[in-house]
């Protein structure tokens, strides 16, 4: 049975993500799940909300343009697009639309464009590549599915974050637990960064 937060609840731990990084996140989830996806904005920390997904024929945008009426202050709005970078699926006018909604942020698993604008600001962009051409608004398309981000498995309502690293989902159930391994991993490497610094340090795998 899947835990369900409350609101609260969840924008506590939300924030909290917010203040740890991908590569942590992920060492704690075994190295399980993850998207090698870039950042296109100007990073001044992590992105961290809750995935409304979409996922759209490649090249075609239309199921996007729906799902922008739905997003509510702290989604991510988390798109599938194949991994086809053949056609933008966003730029710049619907990522101002995403973040005049409150989108935490924008996954898109395929191509956008506007970069030298989106590169600007600072409301999280992230995709698999940039390109020029625009794309379709033919469909079809369906929103609030499970969808496959650089075959990492996202599903509506789960945690998303990223950073420069890239990008990592994970199912609220596991989130209070999760951020509780985080913690102990982050004391953990502040420890073994102090040794260094004093040059204690006897390396990860030395014997005790």
């Amino acid at each position: 049975m899947t835990a369900v937060l409350v609101t609260s609840e969840r924008d506590e731990l939300v924030t909290a993500f917010a203040r740890t990084s991908t590569s942590i996140i992920s060492d704690c989830l075994d190295r399980l799940p993850g998207a090698a996806l870039r950042p296109f904005h100007r990073i001044e920390g992590t992105m961290a909300g809750i995935a409304l997904t979409v996922k759209v024929a490649q090249g075609d945008n239309r199921a996007i343009h729906q799902a922008l009426e739905l997003l509510e202050p702290g989604h991510v709005l988390v798109v599938d697009g194949g991994g086809d970078i053949s056609r933008a699926l966003m730029g710049d006018i619907m990522a101002a639309i995403a973040e005049k909604r409150g989108a935490a942020g924008v996954v898109v698993d395929g191509a956008i464009r506007d970069l030298a604008t989106l590169g600007k600001g600072s409301f999280p962009m992230f995709a698999r590549a940039g390109i020029h051409l625009g794309p379709y608004k033919n469909g079809p398309g369906d929103i609030n599915v499970p969808v496959s981000i650089d075959g990492m498995i996202v599903s509506p309502g789960d945690f998303v974050v990223g950073d420069h690293d890239g990008i990592v989902a994970f199912a609220p159930s596991r989130a209070a637990a999760l951020l509780r391994d985080c913690h102990a991993t982050e004391r953990k490497e502040a420890e073994m960064l102090a040794q260094i610094a004093a040059g204690t340090y006897k390396g990860a795998y030395a014997a005790h």
